[in-house]
């Protein structure tokens, strides 16, 4: 009985570890008591630097669990979503990866925030044959295609060509490119300078950023006696915000054309006024409203909108709508795959055919894992402080 009680004490305090050790970065939704769960994993920025990305992805993500669950599960068995948080940190992410493969055992992850994060956990799903859908935007995720990978934000490969198209239908044919100085940045400028020359729009200065500018006057200055007609920020919210004050504060009027990066309520709050007459590329979410009535996407949009805003109390953005995605194309496939890795992998690439999503309409095959094309984008403007659908 003595040599029992030491024993006993020693798995109290490791069964403690192990508790406090899994709290320390995650959100889990648990399933309830009843047949063994379906477990899903997910890596989002929710804090730090990417977090006006990542917070609402995260949220949307617990909301529609919730809902599954609340509707019963998936063929009787409930979902059990462990989702952490990298603070927006590419090891972390990556660290999280590998928890959520080895330790935690999912059948699937979402996630990814940010180009940089993603590309940088797709080792670890390729090696463990673990289905990955990311929501960032480098086409470099899933080009070339990688078996267990796949994408649901648009890549530059769709976005970029809808700037080219306004560039030219605008006759902006000299244009200044400032773009982040990250793998999202860095992908974007390869599209950029790939199809800019045969549409016949010449570059005259090309700059870059960091991360986390403060102050891009220097740099706007050489910008500024470059005399381009327009200048392209490619960049996500919280760096082209800053941008794109300085633009307007060193009294350069010429358009400004952004990247999708931007499709956050975030950015104009940040941006403030300088925010009004920026032309962005950008899901249909920010312009739900303003759609036709027979646009096929327009009430699922509003049905996301309002679930959202109703739940948390702020608005939702695009970058959730790409978690909506990727949860709604995973599940369809865990209904028809079971909870098998692989089967789950084949049913994400086969039988995602004209699924009307948040970002678009999907049509995943074994060539695309990402499935958009540029009719998932509308040309939007910001007008005084509120999206507007210009085209």
């Amino acid at each position: 009985m003595n040599k029992k009680i030491p024993l006993l004490l020693i798995s109290v305090f490791m069964a403690s570890f192990v508790t406090a050790c899994g709290n320390n970065s995650s959100q889990s939704v648990s399933a309830p008591s009843g047949d063994k769960p379906i477990k899903i994993g997910a890596v989002f920025s929710a804090s730090g630097g990417a977090s006006s990305l990542g917070k609402p992805e995260m949220d949307t993500l617990k909301m529609m669990v919730d809902q599954t669950n609340a509707e019963g599960g998936i063929n009787g068995r409930k979902i059990e979503l462990i989702a952490y948080d990298d603070k927006s940190d590419q090891n972390e992410a990556v660290l999280d990866m590998k928890k959520l493969i080895e330790q935690d055992q999912v059948v699937a992850v979402i996630g990814g925030t940010t180009s940089g994060n993603s590309l940088a956990m797709i080792p670890l799903a390729e090696k463990s044959k673990i289905p990955f859908i990311s929501v960032a935007a480098s086409k470099n995720i899933n080009k070339p295609t990688k078996k267990y990978v796949f994408k649901t934000a648009q890549g530059d490969d769709v976005v970029v060509p809808r700037v080219i198209k306004y560039l030219k239908d605008h006759q902006l044919t000299k244009v200044a490119w400032l773009g982040v100085d990250n793998s999202y940045g860095s992908s974007g400028k390869e599209e950029f300078d790939a199809l800019a020359k045969q549409a016949g729009i010449e570059t005259v200065i090309s700059e870059s950023f960091e991360a986390t500018v403060n102050d891009a006057k220097p740099m706007l200055t050489r910008v500024k006696n470059a005399n381009p007609q327009a200048i392209v920020i490619w960049g996500t919210t919280q760096e082209s915000s800053v941008v794109t004050k300085n633009v307007r504060e060193l009294g350069i009027t010429v358009p400004i054309i952004e990247s999708h990066g931007i499709a956050s309520p975030k950015f104009i709050e940040l941006a403030g006024d300088a925010a009004n007459g920026v032309i962005l590329p950008a899901g249909r979410l920010l312009v739900a409203d303003q759609l036709p009535d027979d646009n096929k996407q327009k009430k699922i949009l509003g049905n996301y909108a309002k679930q959202f805003q109703d739940k948390y109390h702020y608005p939702p953005s695009t970058f959730g709508g790409h978690a909506w995605d990727a949860y709604e194309i995973l599940i369809t496939a865990i209904k028809s795959a079971g909870d098998n890795p692989a089967k789950i992998r084949d049913a994400l690439e086969t039988n995602t055919k004209d699924f009307t999503g948040i970002s678009g309409i999907f049509n995943i095959s074994q060539q695309d894992h990402n499935g958009l094309n540029a009719d998932a984008l509308a040309i939007v403007e910001i007008k005084n402080g509120k999206w507007t659908l210009k085209e």
